[in-house]
């Protein structure tokens, strides 16, 4: 009987055939951390080992509170520097490189065929290239800094077929949250989500990245897609070792198999406070808006610059909005900077912030008022989410964030 990815993967790290619900211990090749890393590093020297057992299996990425906010932020990222320091570890990007996901992807660090675990809920994102990513937590990831090792039970596969071409005004955002409406949030409990499909096939590699980084919404352990071309060829001259594309079999047995036509899909709203409360725009059109936050591992690519741009070119944002604006990257922002998107978004009246993760957690950098509404592209939507429990925060695609900014008020792109 054929074998799933997940089955397949585990079975290959684990040097043994598994099935679903069997418990394997594996060695991943990239375990993750963020700011995090400082608590982390009190758990691991609790456990009274002098060294890593691999200090080239770490990536350390400052980016939930960058600048720092407080003393406290601050102090965390002093220990993490010093840790990274004692313990030689290479991998590591301080405050100016960006999101942990979005670097680790440009560092050419994530790749098909590999286990990538990270001390963060959304490393299901590494689902994009080929990878089992998945999120672990603090102790789990001072345990592989002392021994390598961790262990999983082996999930069970939903396979997520998606057919069509995107209407206009639509995109994978506005598909994730139509999946997430769908299937609900606790829809795929520690299940691998397997997105496959001639849609997948044919979507860019930032537009794919947004469903495995949200398949944890679905409560997946992963999420998961075969490299297309593109993903391939971006991975050319980036990846930083030799990789081999792991596939299902052709006869695996999913759990479950659910199909989705998405050629007539409206632009999706995720409404407070919950990411699989979502209907179509036409439902919550004209609700108004007092903050737009266009950022996070979800959607700040460069691609989505180009699309915000589009929209604010030549126009002034709504004088009761603020726009805040987060490139998931320093790279992405240095590239969104040549091409003039950044010029156009700034021009329009929006406020471009450091790369990083902003407001995503509520940590600081635009956290809102007791009252107000947030239009976000981020991946999370519950009470507060973005640091204020009497705020509402709505979930949408950038160019939805674009048009609402403009005209002070949830807006249909097919309609402006």
């Amino acid at each position: 009987m054929g074998q799933t990815f997940a089955e397949k993967i585990l079975s290959k790290y684990s040097g043994r055939t598994v099935v679903p619900g069997e418990i394997v211990d594996i060695k991943p090749d990239i375990a993750m951390s963020h700011d995090n890393t400082a608590a982390i590093s009190g758990i691991f020297e609790q456990l009274g080992v002098d060294t890593l057992d691999d200090p080239d299996r770490h990536v350390v990425v400052l980016d939930h509170c960058t600048p720092p906010a407080n003393e406290i932020f601050a102090m965390n990222h002093k220990i993490t520097r010093a840790f990274v320091k004692k313990h030689g570890i290479k991998h590591f990007f301080d405050i100016e490189a960006g999101i942990c996901h979005q670097v680790i992807i440009e560092g050419g660090l994530c790749l098909p065929g590999t286990i990538m675990v990270g001390a963060d809920s959304h490393s299901t994102t590494y689902g994009a290239f080929g990878a089992f990513g998945t999120g672990i937590g603090r102790s789990e990831t001072a345990v592989i800094m002392a021994t390598g090792k961790i262990w999983f039970r082996v999930p069970e596969t939903i396979k997520i077929i998606i057919e069509g071409e995107f209407p206009e005004g639509t995109g994978s955002k506005d598909l994730i949250l139509k999946i997430a409406g769908e299937i609900k949030a606790d829809g795929a409990l520690y299940k691998a989500v397997e997105f496959a499909g001639p849609t997948i096939e044919n979507m860019s590699v930032s537009s794919r990245i947004v469903l495995p980084n949200m398949a944890v919404e679905l409560g997946a352990k992963i999420g998961y897609m075969i490299p297309n071309e593109e993903t391939l060829d971006y991975l050319e001259g980036r990846a930083q070792k030799e990789f081999e594309v792991v596939e299902s079999d052709a006869d695996a047995v999913f759990d479950k198999i659910v199909e989705f036509d998405i050629s007539e899909l409206e632009p999706q709203i995720a409404c407070p406070h919950t990411v699989d409360n979502v209907n179509p725009i036409t439902e919550v059109v004209g609700t108004k808006i007092d903050e737009v936050f266009f950022g996070s591992c979800t959607n700040a690519r460069l691609e989505d610059f180009e699309i915000v741009a589009e929209v604010l070119d030549g126009k002034k944002i709504h004088r009761e909005v603020r726009m805040l604006v987060f490139p998931a990257s320093r790279d992405i922002f240095l590239e969104a900077m040549r091409l003039g998107y950044v010029q156009t978004i700034a021009e329009a009246g929006a406020i471009i912030m450091n790369s990083g993760c902003g407001p995503c957690m509520g940590n600081h950098e635009g956290v809102p008022a007791s009252g107000e509404v947030v239009l976000a592209t981020n991946n999370r939507n519950f009470r507060g989410r973005l640091g204020n429990r009497e705020s509402e925060v709505y979930l949408s695609s950038p160019l939805v964030a674009a048009y609402s900014a403009l005209n002070g008020v949830i807006s249909d792109p097919r309609n402006n």
